[in-house]
């Protein structure tokens, strides 16, 4: 009789791990001017966050059909373990190089963290309970937020910047216990087949895309050759992983997850949702410093609304959505963020500061409406051998849509901002604003397309896995 998993303990390592991989997003921000002043290297500053970004989004698709393939524990342990390692050695360097090295070796351990534990949380709990403790989850990355610029404030003054990288440790090392040891697998033994050339041309593909657009316009012009070349190479090879998996036997990106509409227009939904909230994140600060004269912290706190609304309205729609349906929670908080990105476009140079902390409050409900719906939606659509890629996909689309926006939004922005007069940087912002708002009304119209069901198909998200069964206590 095999052991039964402990589905409250394994939760609480899920949700530690999940907690050190959004606060390290967070936390480093606010170290990089001690980093800076001490590994000199000012002109890499930007590498320090662009490689983590890079390896995350690349491994993460790979990590989650690996965990298909070879079970959720292994691969959860294994990301883990890479990312406090990596924590580690970011804590040890003594060189910017060493550093974004490091950095890179974390970003492809946090590539397997937050994918692989949504994942095992499609797998341990049932069809309405999912919906719940999705939105629970959903609340770390705010916590983290709000958290991350004090903890890493306190460290860099009261002890030393490397701390924000070594107290990863001990919270990655009660994680690895919790899951390891009470997350409970038992597989069929089957033949795997493992898509070598898939892997091989998505992660060349992939990384010279976002190594083009993460350069781009900043530590090189757009129409500089490398440039073109990391396009060129880009489109090759993505063409390319499209035909092979399209022939591959067990292809690492099935494109027929693409080919269902209860999972296309979630993915749609993750890679636009997040475009908007990239360039919310990034602008209305900007503007609140630049034209409105505030103070960097007054327009950091002008965020936190969103980071408080997003979790809470993320709970009410785990909660709520199967009694409301899954499209009518994400339609509503589709319509509720482009009425926030409307709002915002309308945007005076002499409009209250009180306005942005309000559009922003009412685009983090939206997104919360929409992204525990959108994810109980996908992991309800597939059977267990498909659901760790299924799931890693649509991380994949949110870190494709704030990358590819924000190069989007950048080249408007420079394009129409030719000097730094404030009449020029208003019609710059003003500019991102109104595209905010087309993005935001383009995903209202893809979610219209969602096939309406009250009550999802809860029978493939409930029945006995095929190649794995966790059986919770």
């Amino acid at each position: 009789m095999p052991k039964a998993t402990n589905r409250p303990i394994v939760t609480m390592g899920l949700l530690l791990s999940l907690f050190i991989g959004a606060l390290d997003a967070t936390v480093v921000g606010t170290a990089m001017p001690r980093i800076v002043s001490e590994l000199s290297g000012l002109s890499l500053i930007s590498w320090i966050f662009s490689i983590y970004t890079l390896t995350t989004c690349v491994t993460t698709p790979i990590f989650g059909k690996l965990s298909d393939l070879f079970g959720r524990k292994s691969i959860f342990t294994f990301g883990l373990v890479l990312f406090v390692l990596g924590s580690i050695l970011c804590g040890t360097a003594h060189t910017m190089t060493q550093l974004i090295g490091f950095r890179a070796l974390q970003g492809i351990g946090a590539g397997a963290l937050t994918p692989v534990t949504f994942t095992i949380i499609g797998d341990i709990y049932p069809g309405e309970q999912r919906g719940k403790v999705q939105g629970l989850f959903a609340s770390v990355w705010s916590v983290a937020g709000l958290l991350g610029p004090l903890i890493g404030g306190y460290f860099v003054d009261q002890i030393s910047w490397r701390w924000i990288f070594y107290i990863n440790v001990p919270v990655g090392v009660v994680s690895f216990i919790l899951v390891y040891g009470f997350l409970h697998e038992r597989f069929t033994r089957t033949a795997k087949r493992i898509d070598y050339t898939g892997a091989l041309t998505f992660t060349v593909g992939v990384a010279s895309l976002l190594f083009a657009l993460l350069s781009g316009g900043e530590t090189l012009p757009w129409n500089s050759p490398v440039i073109y070349v990391l396009f060129a190479l880009a489109a090759v090879f993505l063409v390319g992983f499209l035909l092979v998996e399209a022939r591959a036997k067990e292809p690492m990106l099935p494109l027929s997850l693409f080919r269902q509409r209860s999972m296309a227009i979630p993915y749609a939904m993750a890679f636009l949702g997040f475009s908007v909230t990239a360039g919310v994140s990034v602008y209305t600060p900007m503007w609140i410093q630049t034209l409105l004269g505030h103070s960097a912290t007054s327009s950091g706190f002008a965020l936190m609304p969103m980071s408080i609304a997003w979790p809470i309205a993320a709970n009410l729609s785990g909660r709520l959505m199967f009694k409301v349906g899954t499209k009518a929670f994400m339609l509503t908080g589709a319509a509720i963020v482009s009425a926030g990105a409307l709002w915002l476009s309308l945007l005076q140079v002499n409009s209250p500061y009180v306005y942005i902390v309000f559009i922003l409050l009412v685009i983090g409900f939206g997104m919360g409406c929409m992204t525990t719906p959108a994810m109980v939606t996908i992991q309800n659509s597939v059977g267990w051998e498909k659901r760790g890629v299924a799931t890693s996909t649509n991380s994949l689309m949110n870190a494709l849509g704030q990358t590819v926006s924000i190069a989007v939004y950048g080249m408007l922005f420079n394009h129409a901002v030719a000097e730094k007069a404030p009449a020029q940087l208003a019609h710059g912002m003003h500019m991102i604003f109104v595209t905010l708002f087309i993005v935001a009304l383009a995903n209202l119209a893809a979610i219209s397309f969602l096939p309406s069901r009250r009550k999802p198909a809860e029978q493939k998200a409930d029945e006995s896995p095929r190649r794995a069964e966790m059986k919770p206590e």
